[in-house]
């Protein structure tokens, strides 16, 4: 389980193709500092295995229901992306609760300086998530913990403080961009428990 808050941008070394899926090698330091072979790692929100750990980058296999679901298979050698390491238990939840499972794509409409260095975030949210979704709620965005500031049908939005755009993959997207998005899992276990009329 993580939280949404991340902790260290990472750059792509390579993402290699195989017979199922790929392999996804990321460059960086501040989220291996405790990790051990077979640790949670969120990678642009979405949940990976570490393998063949090293002091400076780490490996992870993607199935192929993850690259079907998620922006990972558009990655490539340079490409800056989110790290996350999972919560401990006797940690500050920060954020909210992200399992980093990701529910799909959203499409990122405009990403707009509104002054000081804060922006206004518009994304495009599949039909099939928009029900999860609320004002003053959370959505995780590229592993991002997000309060959805406006609802426009399926244009959702956020303000976007200093700090998180100059330390998250944010600034270096424009439209079009897919964005990984969670929805709150509360939400989908309320759905299921309702009874339904």
């Amino acid at each position: 389980m993580f939280t949404g808050i991340i902790e260290e941008l990472g750059t792509v070394v390579t993402l290699t193709g195989q017979s199922t899926g790929a392999r996804l090698v990321v460059a960086c330091q501040a989220v291996l500092q405790d990790a051990t072979e077979g640790a949670s790692i969120a990678v642009n929100g979405t949940c990976l295995t570490a393998v063949d750990l090293t002091p400076e980058y780490f490996a992870a296999d993607l199935a192929p229901e993850t690259l079907a679901r998620t922006n990972l298979g558009h990655l490539r050698g340079g490409s800056p992306v989110n790290l996350e390491r999972p919560l401990r238990a006797n940690a500050r939840l920060d954020g909210h609760f992200v399992l980093g499972h990701v529910d799909g794509t959203a499409e990122l409409i405009a990403l707009d300086a509104l002054g000081e260095d804060n922006w206004w975030l518009r994304i495009r949210v599949p039909e099939d998530l928009q029900r999860y979704i609320v004002e003053k709620g959370s959505l995780a965005v590229d592993g991002i913990s997000l309060t959805v500031a406006e609802i426009k049908g399926a244009e959702v939005a956020f303000t976007i403080i200093p700090h998180t755009y100059r330390h998250t993959t944010l600034h270096g997207y424009r439209a079009g961009a897919k964005l990984n998005v969670e929805v709150d899992i509360l939400a989908k276990h309320l759905e299921k428990l309702v009874p339904k009329n």
